[in-house]
Formats: structure tokens, sequence, C-alpha cells
């Protein structure tokens, strides 16, 4: 989906025409809220994780392979 959106944002910012990717985006948007909805039906209580929270959860970005490290001992 993230891929749509870029794609959507870049047809945008260069005045061309977006309707296949904005209608494919909102049929994907459809699609997840439908399935979020039948989750919730079938008992899903979680709170479930936002933009933020996935970002939190990467592992900070390493400097060198830790090969190279050991390499150099």
């Amino acid at each position: 989906m993230a891929d749509i959106e870029v794609s959507v944002r870049d047809l945008v910012d260069r005045d061309r025409d977006c309707t296949e990717k904005a209608l494919a985006q909102m049929d994907l948007r459809q699609k997840i809220n439908l399935l979020i909805g039948e989750w919730k039906a079938a008992g899903g209580g979680d709170v479930l994780p936002g933009v933020h929270d996935r970002v939190s959860l990467r592992p900070a970005a390493t400097f060198g392979s830790p090969l190279r490290v050991i390499a150099r001992r």
C-alpha cells in the first residue's frame, strides 16, 4: 500500500492523472478496514500499532557490519 501512496503522490506532484492509482489505493484501504472489522467482530480487542509504534520498534541503524568489526581484531 505504501508503494501505491508514493506513486499517487509522485503523479500528483508531476501534475499527472492519478485516477487509477488513487482508486487502487482507496480499494486497498477499504479492504484493510473490512479486515479490521472482521477481526474486531471475531473478538480482536488489542490496540493495533500505529505508524509511531512501528517506527519505534525498528532496530537502530548500525554503522558498519559486525563481521567487519570481528575481522579487524
